[in-house]
C-alpha cells in the first residue's frame, strides 16, 4: 500500500474483508499517521491503523519493494502516482492505481509500455464503472433504447469542506495544485464514464476557475463543453463540476431522437422516457451501499490477477480520460478550444 488516507484505508478494509489473513499487507508510509478511518470517513477513537489491519510499515520505498510484493496499491496524491507506479512496474509488480492516473501526462506513455511489455495486470480505480445506474444505462445505449444520441448533460457538485470529516479541507489533495487537486481532476469519474460511453471527444472548451471563497489554490468550478463527431454530425456533451453545491448534485441526462435517459445518483435511479415524453421505465436501486462499488472493483481486480477476467479500466483507458481532463484544464487556463481526437 502506498498511501493510507481515506481511499487507501478503504482498500485495506476491503482486502481484509475479502481475503482475511490470506493476504500480507505492507505499506510505504511517509507521514506515519496512525488513526483509523471508518466507512463514513470519521476517526475511530482508540484504534491504531497498523495494529488493527496487521500492516508492516516501511518509511523507505526501496525497503518496501525489497519485500517482493506481488501487487502495489497506489493511493497517494495524484501528482505522486507515476513515479511510484514506474518503480513498481520495473520491480515486476501488478498495479492498482487510484484515479486520476496523474495530474500531468509526463511518464504516462512509459508506464503504459512497461505494463504492456511485461504483461502486468494494471487497473485504474474508477469504481463508478461498477455503479448499477451506469451499467444499466450503458446497456440501454448499446441497444439504442432512445435512438440516436443527440446531446448529453452531466453534473457533479458537492461542498468540498464536507468531503472528509476527519481533516481540514485546506490540507486535502483536492484543494492543492501541487498534489494534483482541482475540481476537474478530483471529480474525474464523470469524465471517465463519458469516455466509457462515447470515447474521446474531438475538441474541448472550458470556463470557470476559483470562483468561491474557499481557501484553495485550484479551480472550484468548471463548465466543460466537449464536441464529439460521429457519422458526419456533431454531438455536444456538457459537464458541470464544482466544489460548492449544497445539497450535493450528481446527475446525467442523455437526450436521443427517440427518448431521454435521466440518472440521479443520489436516489439512486434511472428513468427512461419514450419518444412521446412518457415514462417508459423506472429503475430504483434501493438499498444500494456505496462501498459495494469498491468491493466489486476489488473482486474484479482479484479476478484479473487470477486470470479469470481482463481489466475493465486499463492504464491506457486511464490515460484517455486523463487526456480529456488535461485538455479541459488547459482550456480553462488559456481560454481556447483544445483539439483532441
Amino acid at each position: 500500500m502506498i498511501g493510507l488516507g481515506g481511499i487507501g484505508q478503504r482498500h485495506v478494509r476491503n482486502l481484509r474483508s475479502v481475503l482475511g489473513s490470506e493476504v500480507d499487507i505492507i505499506a510505504y508510509r511517509a507521514r506515519r499517521l496512525r488513526h483509523v478511518l471508518t466507512d463514513r470517513l470519521e476517526i475511530d477513537p482508540g484504534s491504531d491503523l497498523e495494529d488493527k489491519y496487521q500492516i508492516h510499515a516501511y518509511e523507505d520505498l526501496d525497503q518496501a519493494f525489497a519485500q517482493n510484493p506481488e501487487v502495489v496499491f497506489i493511493c497517494n496524491p495524484s501528482s505522486l502516482h507515476i513515479p511510484v507506479a514506474l518503480s513498481a512496474a520495473k520491480a515486476g509488480c501488478h498495479l492498482f492505481i487510484e484515479k486520476p492516473l496523474s495530474d500531468s501526462y509526463e511518464g504516462v506513455e512509459e508506464l503504459i509500455s512497461l505494463v504492456e511489455n511485461q504483461r502486468l495486470i494494471a487497473v485504474v480505480g474508477y469504481q463508478m464503472r461498477f455503479h448499477p445506474c451506469l451499467q444499466h444505462v450503458r446497456s440501454l445505449l448499446r441497444r439504442q433504447a432512445i435512438g440516436r444520441v443527440l446531446a448529453v448533460r452531466v453534473e457533479v457538485g458537492e461542498y468540498l469542506p464536507g468531503w472528509h470529516a476527519y481533516e481540514d479541507y485546506r490540507q486535502m489533495y483536492a484543494s492543492r495544485r501541487e498534489l494534483g487537486g482541482g475540481a476537474i481532476l478530483s471529480q474525474i469519474h464523470e469524465m471517465d464514464y463519458i469516455y466509457w460511453f462515447f470515447g474521446i471527444p474531438r475538441r474541448v472548451f472550458a470556463v470557470g476557475g476559483h470562483l468561491s471563497s474557499l481557501e484553495i489554490n485550484v479551480e472550484d468550478t468548471a463548465s466543460i463543453l466537449m464536441e464529439y463527431s460521429a457519422d458526419g454530425r456533431s454531438m455536444p456533451v456538457h459537464l458541470q463540476q464544482d466544489y460548492v453545491q449544497r445539497p450535493p448534485s450528481r446527475t446525467c441526462q442523455v437526450i436521443g431522437d427517440a427518448g431521454k435517459i435521466i440518472i440521479d445518483f443520489h436516489a439512486p435511479s434511472v428513468r427512461v422516457f419514450d419518444e412521446r415524453g412518457q415514462v417508459a421505465e423506472t429503475r430504483l436501486f434501493e438499498g444500494f451501499q456505496r462501498n459495494q462499488l469498491f468491493l466489486d472493483e476489488l473482486n474484479h481486480f482479484l479476478g484479473c490477477l487470477r486470470g479469470d477476467a481482463t481489466p475493465m479500466v486499463t492504464v491506457r483507458d486511464g490515460a484517455h480520460s486523463l487526456r480529456m481532463a488535461l485538455a479541459a484544464r488547459e482550456s480553462l487556463h488559456d481560454g481556447k478550444v483544445v483539439e483532441l481526437a
